[in-house]
């Protein structure tokens, strides 16, 4: 008997459309970082990209629970003296929802060069509409609609 091996030739990728409309942004990160990762795939392999690439729409209408919105800074620093900048989940999420969905998904993603690879297969968009029908993207269901439902 034989230990398979996942080759990176045997790796198949199905685009993935997840709506975040009425999601809580953590489940929904969880649930595209696995997406992203292959983990939902038996030929799952923690050291290739075996995920598939993932449109996130409705960015806009994630929710958070808690005080997040004005609790939650997201911080960077230019390098120079009071070069520190902060901005609150609020102010980031009316100014670029986008950008919250993509760091939430980012920061359960490995930290390496593989992590940067699998950011890459991430499409978020703010509205519902994407430009990626060409590619014959699959409906993924979401767990947090799930456990609405």
């Amino acid at each position: 008997m034989k230990t398979y091996a996942t080759k990176s030739s045997d790796i198949t990728r199905t685009w993935l459309v997840v709506d975040a409309d009425g999601a809580t942004l953590g489940r929904l990160a969880t649930e595209v970082a696995s997406l992203l990762r292959g983990k939902h795939k038996a030929m799952f392999t923690p050291h290739l990209d075996t995920g598939d690439p993932v449109i996130v729409v409705n960015a806009a209408k994630i929710r958070v629970t808690g005080n997040k919105l004005l609790a939650k800074k997201y911080v960077r620093h230019s390098g120079y003296p009071g070069g520190l900048r902060s901005e609150t989940l609020e102010g980031l999420l009316a100014r670029r929802p986008e950008e919250v969905v993509r760091r939430a998904v980012r920061g359960m993603l490995p930290q390496n060069r593989l992590g940067e690879q699998m950011i890459r297969k991430l499409h978020v968009y703010a509205a519902g509409d994407h430009p990626h029908a060409a590619q014959k993207p699959q409906p993924q269901r979401s767990a947090s609609k799930e456990s609405q439902a």
